[in-house]
């Protein structure tokens, strides 16, 4: 994990969580997705990354340069039970990866990535998913990541 010169990477703190947050608004916008529903979220997903940084179920890793954050990526730990590829019950879900526009091509994703996948396997866990955009599937597909089966679906809201 190298980072060019005049950049480090820092854990983030409860502090962060508004920046992160505001991080995750950029990386959902530049996705195309509504940005007045972000505006909406805001709030309460600021208050969800303080919560779950507090509580240490969410690890953030941010990158600085000249004193000011300009990437981060995020890893929420899951309890599940063992399955067929594993017998560990800690499972890694990589989210909010993010390089402010002016920043990226220096490999600044990559370097989140291996250092994310470094705290995986530091706490023993050994399976990592995540959800790629267009943008960021050659960086996670060079370091291993291949496509998997998901659905959604979203339940519309109980009428009182």
């Amino acid at each position: 994990m190298t980072l060019p010169a005049g950049f480090t990477l820092r854990p983030a703190t409860v502090r962060d969580a508004a920046l992160i947050q505001s991080q995750r608004t950029a990386m959902f916008t530049d996705m195309g997705s509504d940005a007045a529903g972000l505006a909406r979220v805001h709030e309460a997903g600021a208050a969800w990354h303080a919560r779950m940084l507090a509580c240490g179920a969410y690890t953030g890793l941010l990158v600085e340069s000249g004193g000011e954050v300009v990437a981060g990526a995020g890893i929420l730990w899951t309890d599940l039970p063992p399955n067929a590829d594993t017998a560990a019950t800690t499972r890694a879900y990589v989210l909010n990866v993010y390089v402010q526009p002016a920043q990226r091509g220096r490999r600044l994703a990559r370097t989140l990535m291996e250092a994310a996948l470094a705290e995986c396997r530091a706490r023993g866990v050994d399976i990592v998913t995540l959800t790629a955009s267009n943008a960021g599937r050659p960086t996670y597909e060079a370091l291993g990541f291949v496509p998997q089966r998901e659905m959604k679906l979203l339940l519309p809201p109980v009428n009182p």
